[in-house]
C-alpha cells in the first residue's frame, strides 16, 4: 500500500497480474516459503529477502490474499496481503538477513501479526517502527499452575469460573480494583513487576519465571502522554475485551516428560490458569503518539517508505529512543497487569477450595510478550551482532543453555506459551537452538485469524458459538456476548497445524497441550 502525496513516503503501485506475483514466491521446503527481492509495491526496494513458515495447505490463504489484491481496483483500501506486507517490511533501513513470518501470520497494520524484524544496531540508518510492535504492547500470555486435577474441579467448575469473572475487571472500558494514582501509576511505569512485588500483588518468585524478570529497565515515564497515562489509570488489573481471556485449562497430553516435570507438571489432568492480556488503552495511546512523532522524523530525513503504516524512525534518533522508552513503559504496565490478575485469580482459587494460593502451588510458569521491541545479541554469518527485534504477533523462544532464561529451565529450554482460540487447545512449548538460527528465537504466539472480525461476525450468531462451548462442556462468563462471534474457533487457523508447523521447520518443540473447561471474556 503506497501511500501518495506527502513527502517521505512512495507513490505508485506494481502492476503485475497474479501469476507474475506468483513468479516471485518460491517453496523451499514443505513448511517454508520464500520470497524474492522485487515483490515489493513502492519505491523502497528490498534490502533483504523474506520468508515465512507454513505448510502447503495453510499457505492456501496467503495466495487467496494475493489474488484479491491483485484484482482489488483500489489497491490502497484496507490491510495489505501478509506476503506484500512481509517484502515492504524487507525494505527498512536497517533490517539484516530477512523479514520473517510464522505459521500464525495474518494482516496487520503496517507489520503482518506474526512477522519479526532484526534491525542492525550499528547501523546508524536502521529504523524502528511502532508497526513492528503492535498498539497493544507487550500484549502476553501467562500460565499458572496448581497442584489440583480434573477431579478435583468437576463438582466446582461454574462456581470456579464465576468467582474468577467476578475477581477480574473485565470487558470494554473494564476499570481495576487496584488502587492507582498518578504516583503509583508513574511506579508501575518504571518498574513493572518489581511494583508488584513491592505492593503485594505478586510472589517474588514471579519475577524468576517471566521474560524480561518482568521489567524493562529502559523505561522512562516522562516520554508518556499526560493522554496515554489517563487512558492507563482506571485499567490497572483489567483483562478487557477482544482476544484476551481468562482460562482454566487441563493438560491433555504431554509431548516432552522432562520440560513438563521442570514446568512442575506432574501427569495429565492437571489444572493450570491461562491469561491473556496486555497493556489496554495505555499501550494504544503510546503506539498512536509514537506514529505521530515519526510522521515529522520520516520528513526530515528523508526516509522513503511503501506504506505509511510503516511510519518509523531512526534507532538513534530523538523519536527512536523516545518511542523506546514509551514502549518500555507500555510494557511494564502490562506485565503488571497480568501480575494483578493472578493475584485475582489465585485469591478466586482460594475462595473456592477454601485454601492459600500457597498450599494449592499456583506458581507462575512463564509470563511471554507477544508484541515488543527489544535488544539482543544474535549471530550472524558467524558474527556476534546486537540487533534491534521487532516480534509483533510472535513470542520469543531461547533454547537451552541460553543466559536470559530461569535457572530452572537451563536444561529444557524457554517455556513459549500458545493460546488457541476460544474453545480449543493452548500448547505449552520450548526454544530451540535451530529457532535461534533461522528466526532469531522466536515461534508462534497463537492460532491466527483465518477470517476479519466483520467475516465473524456475519457468518455465526453468538448464541451458536455460547452453545458450542456448553455441548464441550467448557464453563463459559462473558461480559458482552455479541464479542464472542469475532473469537468463534472457525474465525482462526487451526492452532494444532500451527504448532506443529513450528515444530517440523524447527521454530520450537511441542512439551505439553493444554483443553479448556472454563473461559472468561469480556
Amino acid at each position: 500500500m503506497a501511500y501518495r502525496g506527502k513527502s517521505g513516503f512512495g507513490g505508485g503501485f506494481t502492476k503485475r497480474g497474479y501469476a507474475e506475483e506468483e513468479q516471485y514466491l518460491e517453496r523451499v521446503s514443505p513448511v517454508e516459503c520464500h520470497i524474492r527481492k522485487g515483490f515489493q509495491d513502492g519505491p523502497a526496494q528490498m534490502r533483504v529477502p523474506a520468508k515465512y513458515f507454513m505448510t502447503s495447505q495453510m499457505d492456501c490463504l496467503m495466495h487467496d490474499e494475493l489474488q484479491q489484491y491483485v484484482r482489488r481496483s483500489d489497491k490502497a483500501a484496507g490491510f495489505l496481503p501478509c506476503v506484500k506486507q512481509l517484502a515492504n517490511v524487507a525494505s527498512l533501513p536497517g533490517i539484516v538477513k530477512w523479514s520473517i513470518g510464522l505459521p500464525d501470520m495474518h494482516a496487520g497494520y503496517g507489520f503482518a501479526i506474526g512477522n519479526v524484524a532484526a534491525m542492525d544496531m550499528n547501523d546508524p540508518s536502521a529504523v524502528i517502527s511502532p508497526g513492528g510492535v503492535g498498539f497493544d504492547i507487550n500484549c502476553g500470555v501467562r500460565v499458572i499452575r496448581t497442584n489440583l486435577f480434573e477431579k478435583d474441579i468437576e463438582a466446582v467448575k461454574e462456581p470456579l469460573a464465576q468467582a474468577l469473572y467476578d475477581h477480574i475487571p473485565v470487558g470494554v472500558g473494564s476499570m481495576g480494583i487496584v488502587p492507582t494514582n498518578s504516583q503509583i501509576l508513574n511506579d508501575v511505569l518504571e518498574l513493572g513487576m518489581d511494583w508488584s512485588v513491592r505492593e503485594g500483588y505478586a510472589w517474588a518468585e514471579d519475577k524468576e519465571h517471566c521474560e524480561e524478570y518482568g521489567r524493562m529497565l529502559t523505561a522512562d515515564p516522562s516520554k508518556v502522554s499526560t493522554r496515554a497515562k489517563k487512558r492507563g489509570l482506571p485499567q490497572l488489573g483489567t483483562l478487557g475485551a477482544g482476544n484476551h481471556y481468562g482460562e482454566i485449562q487441563i493438560v491433555d497430553e504431554i509431548f516432552n516428560k522432562q520440560a513438563a516435570r521442570r514446568m512442575g507438571i506432574e501427569d495429565v489432568g492437571q489444572v493450570l490458569v491461562m491469561v491473556h492480556c496486555g497493556s489496554r488503552g495505555f499501550g494504544h495511546q503510546v503506539a498512536t503518539d509514537a506514529l505521530v512523532a515519526m510522521d515529522k522524523a520520516i520528513a526530515r530525513d528523508n526516509i522513503v517508505l511503501n506504506d505509511k503504516q510503516l511510519a518509523c524512525a531512526r534507532i538513534q534518533s530523538e523519536e527512536g529512543q523516545d518511542y523506546l522508552k514509551a514502549m518500555a513503559c507500555a510494557a511494564n504496565y502490562a506485565f503488571a497487569n497480568r501480575s494483578s490478575m493472578t493475584f485475582l485469580a489465585r485469591q478466586a482459587f482460594s475462595k473456592i477450595f477454601k485454601s492459600n494460593p500457597d498450599d494449592l502451588d499456583m506458581h507462575v510458569i512463564y509470563d511471554v510478550s507477544h508484541n515488543v521491541a527489544k535488544v539482543e545479541e544474535h549471530m550472524v554469518d558467524g558474527k556476534l551482532m546486537q540487533l534491534l527485534l521487532h516480534r509483533k504477533g510472535s513470542t520469543r523462544a531461547f533454547p537451552p543453555f541460553h543466559p536470559l532464561i530461569p535457572v530452572d529451565y537451563q536444561f529444557v529450554g524457554q517455556p513459549v506459551l500458545i493460546g488457541g482460540s476460544m474453545g480449543t487447545n493452548s500448547y505449552v512449548l520450548t526454544g530451540t537452538e535451530k529457532g535461534m538460527e533461522i528466526s532469531w528465537g522466536s515461534t508462534c504466539h497463537g492460532a491466527g485469524r483465518a477470517k476479519s472480525r466483520n467475516r465473524s461476525r456475519n457468518n455465526i450468531s453468538h448464541e451458536d458459538v455460547l452453545q458450542d462451548l456448553s455441548q464441550k462442556g467448557i464453563a463459559v462468563r462473558v461480559a458482552s456476548p455479541k464479542l464472542v462471534m469475532e473469537e468463534a474457533p472457525d474465525s482462526y487457523k487451526d492452532v494444532n497445524q500451527v504448532v506443529e508447523c513450528c515444530e517440523v521447520a524447527g521454530l520450537s518443540q511441542r512439551a505439553f497441550k493444554l483443553r479448556p473447561v472454563a473461559v472468561i471474556k469480556g
